[in-house]
């Protein structure tokens, strides 16, 4: 039906083809199906996103549809609970409790072949190590504090590269003389 080869042409003409005077929720909702349909669900960009390139394009928005149908898209994320308070990493047994989470949700993920999982795992995980890092290095922060975080990086790090061998290794390590001397206290 549509000529368009790439999504931002299609979304283009669907609205062209339209022809209507202003775009709103009906119009962007037109635009995500003729989207979903020629590039699959994973390409539909949000509704402000799809208003935006029309404005640049010259349409003329209604502004609260748009919003509201912006709103309404992002409460839908099937991710939203999943993710919700996952890091956490204010202790050890935090920050391992947040880090098998992930590994949960990972393997849920790999064998369900959601890509777009995987992706807000690794992403998540690679926010956990930058976060723990980031304190790792404020001076502010107190010295061993300090060390714990650089350490829970170290445990992200791992994790983001081999999870797969995450488990083992966290043990040794936990178990190993000089986890036990740096940090036999918080334990």
């Amino acid at each position: 039906m549509y000529k368009s080869r790439t999504k931002t042409d299609l979304m283009i003409e669907v609205w062209e083809v339209l022809d209507c005077e202003s775009v709103g929720a009906k119009e962007i909702i037109a635009i995500e199906n003729a989207v979903r349909g020629k590039f699959g669900a994973n390409a539909v960009d949000s509704p402000m996103k799809i208003a935006r390139l029309l404005a640049d394009e010259g349409a003329e928005l209604r502004h609260s549809e748009i919003m509201k149908l912006d709103v309404e898209r992002r409460q839908e994320s099937p991710y939203d609970a999943m993710f919700r308070n996952i890091l956490k990493f204010s202790d050890f047994k935090q920050a391992l409790v947040s880090i098998r989470q992930l590994d949960n949700l990972r393997r849920k993920f790999q064998t369900e072949n959601d890509k777009d999982g995987l992706r807000l795992v690794r992403e998540t995980g690679i926010k956990g190590k930058n976060r723990a890092l980031m304190i790792s290095k404020n001076e502010k922060v107190d010295e061993q504090k300090r060390i714990e975080k650089a350490e829970i990086a170290e445990w992200f790090q791992l994790w983001l590269q081999s999870p797969e061998i995450f488990e083992n290794w966290i043990q040794l390590r936990m178990n190993s003389k000089d986890f036990q001397e740096k940090f036999a206290n918080q334990i």
